[in-house]
């Protein structure tokens, strides 16, 4: 046997390194593996649900979708020496079986689900993908089909406790962010060059998907669990929204005024973990200076409420939220109220320097902090205004939201709750007076 010298001096023979020919079985191999493995990962679910019917009684199981996903990457490799023709005349004589079959089922059982024909379609395909230059696309697919079967009952228990605006709210979500965000501009417009429509769409999608993620929570977690999850939960979405709704539900029964205002306060804690989130994806060098007070405060926050839901006695928990999921003109007007405040923010740092900034974040605070947050998160990023200033004004923003607040809870639940809410926010208080203190060193 002839031997070629190797690089490092060690003699090799020419069988240790495949040839081309073998090189190509090698791979055509290992597709129709691939293409077995589809039909067998999802024939394994198809067969166990089946798995209670004589021999005979099914339209496919196991072995019927392991020799489609077979056939299917046979298929896939004729497609280069002998074109697509196979390929197609293949998918049409496995569709109208499937009719055939679909419409013996029907005669026989009445059942209209054409669940298999639709897998065994999909196996098909799957199989044809592993052949053509993608088999762990295919397995993977494989494996998620396989999931979505095995998930029927939960899906439709999920699908029947839907309500129809929690389904109008999520397709609105989809529409923000799958479909307006991609096709806007990523570049400034205005005479300040101050407007964003990608970057401000963004912030309304962030903001509405956390909007979302609340009340699903809210959802799942049931109305048994009370007025403390309200709170907690509530706080992803808004808190001022959950505060108003703790605070009428208390004055409509004031023996819940602990638990309510525990809420409240849970609520508010939240808040400031929110704004250290939108902090951390807009400005992470911004963020690392405010993380510390931000979490200090919703510590506080958060102790004062569990003080009061351990005071809470024997109110009932059986109380669920009010609060619906995010609409379609609540996002927008977030998205015009965070273009204002960004024109507002750029023209106060021209024309009136630091102390319009600061100016304009107390106002602005007193409706929402997220938009003033994240405007002057970004204006910092870009390195249009100090870091300090930034800090000053994001203190500003959160204590003139903490003060409006206050006022709310007193005048919706009344002076007992007003008290109650006013003596958790000052901890929070003193957090951000912290953080103004620091910008000014």
């Amino acid at each position: 046997m002839r031997a070629v010298k190797a690089a490092g001096g060690t003699d090799r023979p020419n069988a240790v390194h495949p040839t081309p020919t073998c090189q190509r079985m090698i791979d055509a191999s290992l597709a129709l593996l691939a293409a077995l493995a589809v039909g067998l990962i999802i024939g394994l679910e198809r067969g166990w649900r089946g798995r209670e019917l004589a021999a005979g009684g099914r339209v496919a199981g196991l072995r019927t979708f392991a020799l489609v996903g077979l056939l299917g990457g046979v298929l896939g490799a004729l497609v280069g020496p002998a074109g697509a023709w196979p390929l197609a005349a293949g998918v049409l004589a496995l569709a109208a079986l499937n009719v055939a079959a679909y419409r013996e089922s029907v005669r026989a059982s009445g059942s209209l689900s054409a669940t298999t024909a639709v897998a065994q379609m999909l196996t098909l395909a799957l199989g044809a993908l592993a052949t053509l230059g993608q088999p762990v696309a295919a397995v993977a697919c494989a494996v998620v089909a396989a999931a979505l079967l095995d998930l029927r009952s939960t899906l439709h228990r999920w699908l029947r406790q839907i309500e129809q605006r929690e389904l109008n709210a999520a397709l609105q979500m989809l529409v923000l962010s799958l479909v307006v965000l991609p096709l806007l501009p990523d570049r400034s417009f205005g005479p300040i060059e101050g407007l964003n429509p990608y970057r401000l769409w963004w912030a309304v999608v962030l903001v509405a998907g956390l909007s979302l993620c609340g009340h699903v929570a809210m959802r799942a977690t049931g109305a048994q669990h009370g007025l403390l999850w309200t709170g907690l939960l509530g706080g992803l979405a808004s808190s001022t929204a959950a505060t108003l709704a703790l605070a009428r539900r208390q004055r409509a029964d004031p023996a819940l005024r602990e638990a309510a205002s525990a809420g409240a306060l849970c609520a508010c804690a939240v808040m400031f973990v929110r704004v250290a989130l939108l902090l951390l994806s807009v400005a992470p060098a911004l963020a690392a200076q405010l993380i510390g007070p931000l979490l200090a405060a919703a510590a506080l926050l958060l102790v004062a409420g569990l003080r009061r839901w351990r005071r809470r006695g024997d109110a009932p928990e059986d109380h669920g939220s009010d609060l619906p999921p995010f609409e379609l003109g609540t996002a927008l007007g977030f998205g015009a109220y965070l273009a204002l405040v960004t024109v507002l923010v750029a023209l106060a740092r021209d024309h009136l320097g630091s102390a319009g900034l600061v100016g304009s974040a107390l106002v602005a605070g007193l409706a929402d902090v997220d938009a003033i947050t994240i405007s002057l998160a970004r204006l910092q990023a870009a390195g249009g205004t100090p870091a300090s200033t930034a800090l000053l004004a994001i203190g500003a923003a959160l204590l003139s939201n903490l003060v409006a607040k206050a006022a709310m809870a007193r005048a919706a639940g009344g002076p007992a709750f007003g008290r109650a809410i006013a003596a958790g926010y000052a901890g929070a208080g003193a957090a951000a007076a912290g953080i103004a203190l620091l910008a000014w060193r």
